[in-house]
């Protein structure tokens, strides 16, 4: 049995949820609109450019969370996926996906977007296992702090051996399918890296690897 692990934002949705579910919190009246769509805009850009400081964008994307009741959040989860999440859900992906359980392999998503957010759009491509950046919670309530190691960038790697190392897998043969030059550490250690819909930097470093290249758009 293979890992097949799938990138999330703009790989297996066609646009970005983390950057999506900030908007749709403006939107909703939820946050400051103004501060909260110029900061949200800016970590979009730096993340785009490879230079996010990820623990300065949790500390501001993790703050909703803590800022609203688990009922208020899940009332806004639905809606989110309904308006925003089912319009850019990507048929060709969804086929990717059936090809790989039909093969055997084990279908991961791993994201560095919170698993709050991502969970619903895992089950919808029918995706148990999902590895993501896990926001704190107290028993009752979300922190507004990250739990663990954040899943980006190296992070992505580290939190994937410590699955393999709790479930007693390996990486013998495994597919990464990802957009973002953010994923190259990961991408570098599976058997079979996969380009998808990719931004320039990644589309130019699979071209000089020869890794393969698709579209699900």
């Amino acid at each position: 049995m293979a890992l097949a692990i799938f990138d999330l934002d703009n790989t297996l949705i066609a646009d970005d949820s983390d950057y999506l579910w900030g908007q749709f919190l403006v939107e909703k009246g939820v946050v400051d609109g103004d501060y909260y769509e110029r900061e949200n805009s800016r970590f979009y850009d730096e993340y785009k450019s490879g230079n996010l400081n990820i623990l300065e964008f949790l500390d501001f994307s993790l703050k909703p969370l803590a800022d609203n009741s688990f009922k208020s959040l899940e009332l806004w989860r639905k809606e989110f996926f309904d308006k925003k999440i089912k319009p850019i859900l990507l048929p060709k992906a969804l086929n990717s996906v059936e090809h790989h359980k039909t093969s055997g392999d084990h279908v991961m998503i791993i994201t560095a977007t919170n698993s709050f957010v991502t969970r619903p759009i895992a089950d919808a491509y029918g995706i148990n296992t999902l590895i993501a950046t896990d926001p704190e919670w107290d028993g009752e309530a979300y922190t507004g702090h990250v739990s663990g190691t954040p899943c980006f960038q190296s992070g992505k790697v580290e939190r994937l051996n410590l699955w393999l190392k709790e479930h007693h897998q390996t990486m013998d043969g495994s597919y990464f399918y990802s957009d973002s030059h953010n994923d190259l550490p990961l991408l570098e250690r599976v058997s079979h890296p996969i380009a998808v819909d990719a931004d320039e930097k990644l589309s130019a470093i699979a071209i000089e690897r020869r890794w393969s290249q698709l579209s699900f758009r």
